[in-house]
């Protein structure tokens, strides 16, 4: 796949998954772009249960018209939920017998939109129950209002079963934001777009050109075959995930431990700012975490696959 830190284009910083009063938001919609266009932010995707929220774009903030669907998995009552980023039309009514997860993946694609599914380890999903869909781009890595609710927010283990499964898959991290100021601007996702509009922000997506974060900084990234070199905010730890029992990780400190890795650059703290990882030979995949002192972490989507 493109990499991203490699191709031309401006980075865009996404919130992907937020809801507003028309479902169970506390914001109505003009105070929520309001008050992501003042956190910073470039891009805001209005993701409301089952209501495609319609809000007009600002100087400084892309809005997304997008909605978040409920599916049904195969065992009774067992369901998922599903971001449908930029669909052109409303989502049709819910009903009392829920679409499956493919369906519900294939509507929001003949709609115009990007299917990542949300919050896998809050609702409790198991990985072999997404092994039959295909329509999905990726996942949500991590959920900040699931993380704040419950301490379910990090889905890094079902989107590596996903990966050695040799199934494609993408990662999104978000706020989910219900009450704004509270458990917003957390967790947000760098998109590489070709410009500041919805398509091409879509287009991104869909593509997998981005990389999702709660601090960190990914400056540069470059391959050359199997070897990653990465520039990046101070980091207590850059480790290269490659498959079950696989890997490559440099740590900081005077003593820090290193395993298929070189720290190339420090800043004055010691902490990583440039590293050079090998993955082993035959890994089926690889992605990229960078995690700083205070527990933060960025995360790429994978390198190859």
């Amino acid at each position: 796949m493109p990499n991203p830190f490699a191709t031309p284009g401006v980075w865009l910083r996404c919130a992907l998954h937020a809801h507003t009063t028309n479902s169970d938001g506390e914001f109505p919609p003009e105070f929520l772009v309001r008050h992501y266009e003042r956190a910073g932010f470039d891009v805001l995707a209005i993701t409301d249960h089952w209501v495609r929220t319609k809000q007009a774009s600002t100087n400084g903030l892309v809005v997304i018209p997008s909605s978040e669907l409920d599916a049904r998995l195969g065992d009774p009552g067992r369901k998922a939920h599903v971001l449908a980023l930029g669909v052109n039309e409303d989502p049709p009514p819910r009903g009392a017998d829920l679409p499956t997860l493919a369906d519900t993946a294939d509507w929001i694609v003949q709609h115009g939109g990007v299917p990542y599914l949300a919050h896998p380890y809050w609702s409790g999903l198991r990985t072999h129950e997404l092994e039959r869909c295909d329509g999905l781009v990726g996942v949500e890595v991590y959920n900040a209002g699931c993380e704040l609710e419950a301490g379910r927010g990090l889905s890094s283990v079902h989107w590596d079963e996903i990966l050695e499964m040799g199934r494609p898959c993408d990662a999104i991290a978000v706020d989910d934001t219900h009450h704004p100021g509270f458990d917003s601007g957390f967790a947000w996702t760098w998109v590489r777009a070709s410009e500041r509009s919805p398509a091409a922000v879509l287009r991104a997506l869909r593509d997998g050109a981005c990389y999702s974060s709660t601090g960190p900084v990914i400056e540069d990234l470059r391959l050359a075959g199997r070897t990653v070199e990465v520039r990046c905010s101070p980091a207590s730890r850059v480790t290269l995930l490659t498959g079950r029992g696989r890997g490559a990780s440099v740590v900081a400190g005077r003593l820090g431990y290193r395993h298929g890795g070189d720290i190339l650059e420090r800043a004055d703290d010691g902490s990583v700012t440039a590293a050079r990882l090998a993955a082993p030979a035959g890994a089926p995949y690889a992605r990229l975490e960078v995690r700083d002192a205070r527990g933060e972490t960025a995360w790429t989507n994978p390198l190859w696959r």
